[in-house]
């Protein structure tokens, strides 16, 4: 995952128009800890759809409160710029949870882009 440290390389990435998944985290954060394990298969599985980048709130703070990001790890899909959806709650989610996230993720995009 694209490691996003300012925020001017926050809105090349989401300019982009291919689907572009950001995950804010933190070092700090114990639910994001538990994600790292298996998000490189989640990468992996979807890298032909979408562009998964990582954003340290901590690193990027504008950012997050720009996007309105109160809870971590939260995810947010954009393309040219905008927001299609959104996964951002406070409680720690599941491979299968961030899954079902990415597949609508790529289901708004592709109704978008026909």
């Amino acid at each position: 995952m694209e490691q996003i440290t300012s925020k001017p390389e926050f809105d090349v990435a989401i300019q982009s128009p291919r689907l572009t998944v950001a995950v804010f985290k933190a070092d700090w954060c114990g639910d994001c800890k538990y994600i790292d394990p298996f998000m490189p298969e989640v990468e992996t599985k979807y890298s032909r759809e979408l562009t998964l980048i990582e954003v340290d709130v901590d690193q990027v703070g504008p950012v997050s409160q720009e996007q309105n990001i109160l809870g971590i790890p939260s995810f947010v899909a954009y393309t040219d710029g905008r927001e299609l959806v959104r996964y951002v709650n406070k409680l720690r989610k599941s491979r299968e949870e961030i899954e079902q996230f990415l597949d609508r993720a790529v289901e708004v995009y592709n109704t978008i882009h026909k």
